[in-house]
């Protein structure tokens, strides 16, 4: 063990020892996560590890401090070191992203979402076009400003990727918020592909003549051309908006460049920090300086007090995401789902869309009689974290579905490689072909237990050869 992994393993275990001193259940919790971690082949799309670095970042003393407002701009005193590190994860922001302006103060991506649209409706209401409107400061709205609000600005419509067809819930889904600040329309993909068919897309925006159009997606496995959204948006006086949150690890590595880099191409972006980003729970906004003025009233429009400490380990995590290396890691990450792809087909695993370009594969499983519900728990039966998701048209609906979502960021994290990946699709078909659904129940199933335990052992053995965060050593045995 080098120098720097005895540091990282005595930080980690000090506070361990510190937080079970208070109260050594939560302690116990921590220590019991970290093994499970350790020991799950995990292909949940939306999950990573992030660095011990951006772990030990959150656990300080930026916890104990406010900071409405923005760096230089707080509503309380003695900011100067939350500006530092605010500034620094949006400099970061920026170059990384080659974006104007950078926001980086959202909890979580459904937190920048919300920032991001009312940003395009304040943005409206302070455009010339609509001074006379009487509408002058979206920060102090009334009920009757907000009647003349609604008549300035017409109908307020959104037009969103279908949940179904891949898109989230915060781009309209009407149980969402999203769903209820805007009219909403959706469009989805091509019945015999499962790809985004522009043209028809085309005229849906058209027809509906929205107010935002929003780009992006938490399960669709090819690339969206962003260059022909934006002109889209561009035809019916729309702004283009993309949520890149799945895949901001791989515009962060250069994997998606020219029309599949959303960042030249729309008014505002969203993303998380996690996921293929491989930072802390959070959000980030970026934007042209035309919206800029209004991104940055997040706080207080949409947020609540910033958390400086979340903030510091964006800072660290987008100053590990500049780093040559991590352009290898989103290149690897591609590579990955690919080979996964590879090794679900070669066993007769019908892919919504035939494969992957990004780094996420979906699994129709309702063509073996499973339900997307019953399938992750077999799966998990047998050592592989996976989630169940929606497949386009899907007759089991959103909570039970016909599909499971794979991707590979995490397991790119911990260093495996093509040739493993292939192996696990094919454990992954291994274990749906074992399952036998209950023909009563969209839950109920059974799996051959010979099936789960050759594939929980493989699965050992796979995370045998590459252990997670290996430079952190602790008892934990010893706690609890």
């Amino acid at each position: 063990m080098t120098s720097t992994d005895t540091r990282k393993t005595a930080a980690f275990a000090s506070a361990l020892d510190v937080i079970a001193q208070v109260e050594p259940r939560v302690a116990a919790a921590i220590g019991q996560e970290l093994a499970d971690q350790r020991d799950s082949l995990k292909l949940i799309a939306s999950e990573n590890y992030a660095s011990p670095a951006v772990l030990l970042a959150m656990g300080n003393w930026f916890s104990d401090k406010y900071a409405e407002g923005t760096p230089g701009r707080r509503f309380y005193a003695a900011c100067q070191n939350v500006d530092t590190v605010e500034r620094l994860a949006a400099e970061h922001a920026r170059d990384l992203f080659g974006a104007e302006h950078a926001y980086v103060q959202p909890h979580s991506g459904i937190d920048a979402n919300l920032v991001a649209f009312w940003a395009v409706l304040a943005h409206r209401v302070e455009s010339p076009a609509l001074a006379e409107a009487g509408v002058k400061n979206v920060d102090a709205l009334t009920d009757a400003d907000w009647q003349r609000l609604r008549r300035a600005l017409g109908d307020q419509r959104m037009l969103g990727m279908s949940l179904d067809a891949g898109g989230h819930l915060t781009h309209g889904f009407r149980p969402n918020i999203s769903g209820k600040m805007f009219e909403q329309s959706s469009y989805g993909t091509d019945p015999s592909t499962g790809l985004i068919d522009y043209a028809a897309l085309r005229e849906r925006a058209r027809a509906f003549r929205p107010l935002v159009l929003v780009a992006g997606y938490s399960a669709y496995p090819r690339l969206v051309d962003f260059a022909a959204m934006r002109e889209i948006a561009d035809e019916v006086g729309a702004t283009l908006m993309v949520d890149m949150a799945h895949f901001a690890g791989l515009v962060a590595g250069k994997v998606l460049t020219g029309d599949f880099d959303p960042v030249p191409h729309a008014g505002i972006v969203t993303t998380t920090t996690h996921k293929s980003l491989r930072g802390p729970r959070g959000g980030m906004v970026l934007c042209t300086e035309e919206f800029a003025p209004s991104v940055d009233r997040g706080c207080p429009m949409v947020l609540g007090g910033p958390l400086p400490h979340v903030m510091a380990a964006k800072a660290v995590a987008l100053a590990e995401a500049r780093r040559p290396e991590f352009a290898g890691y989103a290149q690897q990450i591609v590579a990955n789902a690919r080979a996964l792809a590879e090794g679900l087909l070669r066993r007769g695993v019908r892919l919504v869309t035939g494969g992957t370009d990004n780094h996420l594969v979906l699994a129709d499983v309702g063509a073996g009689g499973l339900t997307g519900r019953q399938a992750e728990a077999s799966l998990l039966d047998a050592g592989l974290v996976t989630n169940r998701n929606a497949v386009p048209a899907d007759p089991n609906g959103p909570w039970y579905t016909s599909g499971i979502r794979l991707g590979t960021p995490a397991l790119t994290t911990r260093g495996l490689r093509e040739d493993e990946l292939r192996e696990v699709g094919e454990l992954i078909a291994d274990v749906l072909a074992a399952t036998e659904p209950d023909a009563d129940s969209k839950v109920r199933y059974r799996l051959d237990p010979r099936v789960a335990e050759r594939v929980r052992a493989r699965a050992a053995e796979l995370l045998a050869v590459h252990p997670l965060y290996p430079e952190v050593q602790l008892d934990l045995g010893t706690r609890g």
